[in-house]
């Protein structure tokens, strides 16, 4: 049993390097895959979420899949393969774009993002006006929670033989009688 969860463990192991390339897309040549390989992962699809092209299964990173193994087997530089990406897709296609002005976004757009939105949860949390404690009960409305309580206490305790209802100290005779319950 252990044996075969073992092999299961490494089959996966092995099978996951392939990833969305397809057996078809890959070059007969191991050196020239590996190289492929290397180039798929540094690249970015152009329609996933920051997904290189070697682990989408889109169909625009099956082409640059493809394009780059044509370079590849044309005798391009991994360099080279990288400039015809570039070229042909801008510098949003590479997964580690260098820092020049026209990256500027794509480094800085997310902590500047970031900074200005807690700089504006700040300004809406020091403008927000602190909510005023509740003014105190005056008498008579102290005095119609006491009813209130007790007659939700009455409903709720057990009706007993000898459980008898007791008028409420502060409560005159008459208004016993015009209590609901």
């Amino acid at each position: 049993m252990m044996r075969a969860a073992a092999l299961l463990f490494l089959l996966a192991l092995f099978a996951f390097p392939a990833l969305a390339v397809e057996p078809s897309e890959l070059l007969p040549d191991p050196a020239l895959e590996s190289r492929a390989r290397d180039i798929g992962r540094s690249l970015r699809c152009v329609v996933c979420q920051n997904q290189s092209i070697d682990d989408s299964a889109a169909e625009v990173a099956r082409d640059m899949r493809r394009a780059v193994r044509e370079r590849l087997s044309a005798g391009d530089k991994d360099e080279q393969v990288f400039a015809y990406m570039v070229a042909r897709y801008g510098d949003y296609v590479l997964l580690k774009p260098p820092f020049k002005a026209g990256t500027w976004v794509l480094w800085l757009g997310g902590p500047i993002v970031l900074i200005v939105a807690g700089g504006l949860l700040l300004i809406a949390a020091r403008r927000r006006k602190p909510i005023p404690p509740p003014e105190p009960l005056d008498e008579e409305e102290r005095h119609r929670l006491d009813h209130i309580l007790r007659d939700a206490a009455l409903r709720a305790a057990p009706q007993d033989e000898d459980f008898r209802e007791k008028p409420h100290p502060e409560e005159r005779p008459q208004d016993a009688s015009r209590r609901v319950g």
